[in-house]
């Protein structure tokens, strides 16, 4: 059986390979993408098991892409971590994101959630 995907959707490039790393520690397989276009782009071919968004992303927004995952049935199990350094916006998105992080994250805190959000091995 393969891992399952998170789909991270960050354009700090820094935060993006640290998140990567901690999701690989809790058997993900991961992919970077770094703006919202085409993190559009790409979830019209995939469904990934997580993603961890972005809020303030080029092109598309966050909250675009968040509404867009929820709009999209194909998307229906697919949880989402948002990640920012925006509180407002944070709190405002506390009912349609599965879990809201505000940056700076530590890599214990998301591999501890995101180990909580992994699918169950059947």
């Amino acid at each position: 059986m393969t891992n399952p995907l998170a789909l991270i959707i960050e354009d700090d490039n820094k935060l993006a390979r640290i998140f990567s790393i901690t999701l690989q520690t809790v058997d993900f397989e991961t992919e970077i993408i770094k703006d919202g276009a085409a993190a559009l782009a790409r979830l019209a071919d995939i469904v990934p098991a997580v993603v961890v968004l972005d809020l303030h992303l080029p092109y598309v927004s966050g909250q675009d892409i968040l509404q867009h995952i929820r709009a999209d049935e194909r998307l229906a199990k697919t949880r989402v971590m948002v990640a920012t350094a925006d509180a407002a916006m944070a709190e405002s998105l506390q009912g349609e994101a599965d879990i809201v992080l505000l940056k700076p994250i530590s890599t214990f805190q998301l591999r501890e959630l995101a180990s909580r959000l992994r699918p169950s091995k059947k």
